[in-house]
């Protein structure tokens, strides 16, 4: 039996003309203001245009299918479904029933599990298979996958040598700070026992131990612009801890996110990036994974195992 594979990811706009309308579909319908949006349009020209979130989430697309294809030859359809644009994912589930598969098999291109993100993808798949009376099965988290673990402490220690130091000598890491990042949240979450900020804190612990990290944080980031709490600290709002601290350096880790996009290439990398250079804070962002082969080879390998259409 053919089982269907769907990849799903944020979106981006693929054209600058479709900015206000991506925009219109992450406030749920809501239009942007004219200041909203200016503000949206005046970022992405910040990092050249438009984002390139869209080409990193097919080559990570195609790296999910390459891998599932060298553990089962034939046996996977792979398809890729958006949350903001297009292809959707009820697109997506309706292309791999057209393709002739029988189950599917879903996982977000995220790593920490949460109702409020996550949970969102999933049941929007959900729906749409049942709708095309097709099993389905969701890969929901994998923050302590060993090769995510493994990839992230790689970039870690490279971000740091990139400053000048060498995490196999504690000593001469006693000002560097390592900070470990998600997309914050509403704050609401921390009141149902949702998952995301422990998963968080948890790839976090295992990439520091990994490296050898005498001591690391917990930040956050990209929070949304409403009226409700969000968690916190933000990185804007750590940095300058930081520097009271007396750290003479910092690593941020987005370790929520697996590409580049607007929320690295703009909030990290220029944001974050000018603060830090304010505050005389040496300041590094790790590598994203992209279409890391390791990465994506233990992600075919946890849909393998999930796939409901037996071995």
């Amino acid at each position: 039996m053919t089982t269907g594979v769907l990849v799903m990811s944020y979106g981006t706009p693929a054209r600058a003309e479709d900015v206000a309308a991506f925009y219109t579909d992450v406030r749920r319908g809501r239009p942007p203001s004219t200041e909203q949006l200016a503000d949206l349009v005046r970022r992405y020209d910040a990092i050249g245009g438009l984002s390139p979130l869209r080409e990193r989430t097919a080559a990570q697309v195609a790296a999910l299918e390459a891998a599932l294809g060298a553990i089962s030859p034939g046996r996977y359809v792979v398809r890729s479904g958006m949350k903001h644009a297009d292809p959707r994912i009820e697109r997506a589930v309706d292309e791999l029933a057209a393709a002739g598969a029988g189950a599917l098999v879903g996982l977000v291109l995220a790593p920490h599990d949460s109702a409020l993100s996550v949970g969102e993808y999933v049941e929007r798949a959900t729906a749409a298979a049942t709708a095309q009376q097709m099993r389905s099965v969701f890969l929901r988290s994998w923050h302590d996958e060993p090769a995510l673990v493994a990839a992230l402490a790689a970039r870690v220690r490279d971000a740091a040598r990139g400053l000048g130091y060498d995490l196999g000598n504690a000593a001469a890491c006693e000002r560097l700070e390592v900070v470990f990042t998600a997309h914050s949240l509403p704050a609401r979450i921390l009141q149902s026992g949702d998952p995301y900020p422990a998963q968080l804190a948890e790839t976090a612990a295992l990439v520091a131990r990994r490296c050898g990290l005498a001591r690391h944080r917990v930040g956050w980031q990209s929070a949304g612009r409403t009226a409700e709490a969000w968690i916190g600290p933000d990185i804007l709002e750590l940095l300058p801890t930081l520097a009271r601290e007396g750290a003479q350096a910092v690593v941020v880790c987005p370790a929520g996110f697996t590409s580049d996009h607007l929320e690295i290439l703009y909030d990290l990398d220029v944001d974050a990036r000018r603060l830090a250079e304010r505050l005389s804070l040496g300041f590094a962002r790790t590598a994203s994974l992209n279409d890391d082969p390791d990465v994506f080879a233990a992600l075919a390998r946890r849909v393998h195992a999930l796939d409901p259409g037996g071995a």
